[in-house]
């Protein structure tokens, strides 16, 4: 496959390919300096968009696609047929094993498809249900059942626990041997062993391609590592200027004997946690133990809150207080609400909606707000954004305002399940390290989750850990410690 002068724009985002030639014996990865213009080179690799010109030159006629803009759409089909005011049950939309099929696949195929993604346990989980990593793992099942001669994968390791990381790692190597592979990534050692070349991205074009052993030693990852350190500084110094007396109430959080069970399962139970002021906790466990279901806990997002004993910030659930009662005191940044924010609001309106924790802006944001908006802008270097619609920005854009969003308005506490979901290299390593001086300087309390040994902060010493039981119908062991 080759292209040649190939140009496209679409919403806020630039994409041109002067000459880059993908040979039949090549695996290639793909590391952009910025996300904005990935998500878009996969839609156009894949054939979900037409570019505005230039030519693809021999293109496999069959190809697989993985990708978080993939995901978002399905999630879109999934909710326009929700059946739920019809039914006497919550429709948890279409099951793992009926989407897979749908993709095109057999029954003797479906059942390998199951087993090679590890789904075999979930193929009768509504797609609503799943988590971050579970649905990555559909996606990845949906792409293989088209039998793709070329198969191409966007952030692919992103949400998925250690365990399965390596799973995917073994499957992917296994995929190399019959069909050819393109992998974006904004992490330098997400690139497995049998990727040969490597293209290199700035912000809207084709800048390098080279072989694998070539970028291994390119001296620009230590250059963006200290470009995005100089970014974080700036950050963290807007937050502290505009930090707020601490008038909570400690403990911030209290849970006793906390349980959380579903029909066919308990999730966990026996849950005693308290969030003493000052306190950063990180939640470790796999994939579908129960992380998010926690944290869905203190938000108030989840209907089994109010049936535990849970204090959040002086205010007991079940005790009169509305949700948004407590919201107002909480950042989150999480795949779910990035899911759920599909209103096409301009990105000074997303971060504007960070005071008043609403998906959408539907009151005047205050001319101070508004100030402070645009400042945040500029810090995430998308001031000539500010009228652009939310869903015609990449999904790294997304990713950067909602955690703008989360920041602006100096939550008591900030929820973070694995905020880095989306980002370019620069951008992850700007967020990381801003979140590693905010936790240290306390300019909130941060709740993280992150699957990525790496993406440890060094200023979280509290722990959760989620341990699986020896009989899986009994849930997962919560165990809290402090370093």
């Amino acid at each position: 496959m080759r292209i040649k002068q190939l140009k496209h724009h679409t919403g806020a985002v630039d994409l041109r390919i002067d000459d880059w030639e993908l040979l039949p014996n090549q695996h290639w990865g793909v590391f952009s300096t910025h996300s904005h213009g990935s998500s878009l080179l996969v839609a156009v690799l894949a054939g979900l968009e037409q570019p505005d010109a230039g030519d693809i030159e021999s293109k496999p006629e069959h190809i697989g696609c993985v990708s978080l803009h993939e995901q978002q759409k399905l999630l879109d089909i999934e909710l326009a047929n929700d059946d739920t005011d019809f039914m006497d049950r919550i429709d948890y939309g279409s099951t793992v094993e009926a989407l897979i099929k749908d993709a095109g696949c057999t029954d003797e195929e479906l059942e390998s498809l199951l087993e090679k993604t590890d789904l075999v346990a979930l193929r009768q989980r509504g797609f609503r249900q799943l988590s971050t990593g579970e649905t990555r793992r559909l996606m990845l099942a949906r792409a293989l059942a088209t039998q793709p001669e070329l198969l191409i994968l966007d952030e692919p390791y992103t949400g998925l626990d250690i365990a399965h990381r390596a799973t995917l790692s073994e499957l992917l190597n296994e995929l190399s041997q019959t069909m050819r592979l393109v992998i974006v990534t904004s992490r330098e050692d997400e690139l497995p062993e049998f990727i040969t070349h490597i293209a290199l991205f700035d912000e809207s074009s084709l800048s390098q391609t080279m072989t694998r052993n070539d970028w291994l030693n390119h001296p620009l990852l230590e250059q963006m590592r200290a470009l995005s350190e100089s970014r974080s500084e700036a950050l963290v110094e807007l937050m502290a200027s505009e930090q707020k007396e601490d008038q909570y109430p400690n403990p911030r959080v209290i849970m006793n004997d906390v349980s959380v069970e579903y029909v066919d399962a308990n999730i966990f139970s026996g849950v005693n946690w308290k969030i003493e002021a000052g306190q950063h906790w990180q939640v470790r466990g796999p994939n579908g133990c129960g992380k998010s279901t926690l944290l869905g806990l203190i938000m108030g997002d989840h209907p089994q809150c109010y049936s535990n004993d849970i204090t959040v910030l002086g205010m007991k659930r079940g005790g009169g207080e509305t949700i948004w009662d407590v919201k107002k005191h909480i950042g989150v940044v999480s795949s779910s609400l990035h899911l759920q924010y599909r209103v096409n609001c301009s990105a000074l309106d997303v971060l504007c909606s960070g005071f008043y924790d609403s998906i959408g802006l539907y009151q005047q944001p205050s001319a101070k707000e508004i100030k402070l908006a645009r400042y945040w802008l500029e810090l995430l270097e998308m001031e000539g954004l500010a009228k652009a619609g939310f869903r015609s920005l990449d999904y790294g854009r997304q990713r950067l305002l909602l955690i703008g969003r989360a920041l602006i308005k100096q939550p008591a506490l900030l929820i973070l399940d694995e905020p880095y979901q989306g980002l370019d290299f620069i951008n992850r390593k700007l967020v990381y390290h801003a979140l590693n001086r905010i936790a240290s300087a306390n300019l909130t309390q941060l709740l993280y989750v992150t699957h990525y040994e790496e993406d440890a902060l060094s200023s979280i010493h509290h722990f959760v850990d989620f341990v699986a039981n020896d009989d899986p119908a009994e849930g997962y062991q919560v165990k809290i410690y402090q370093d």
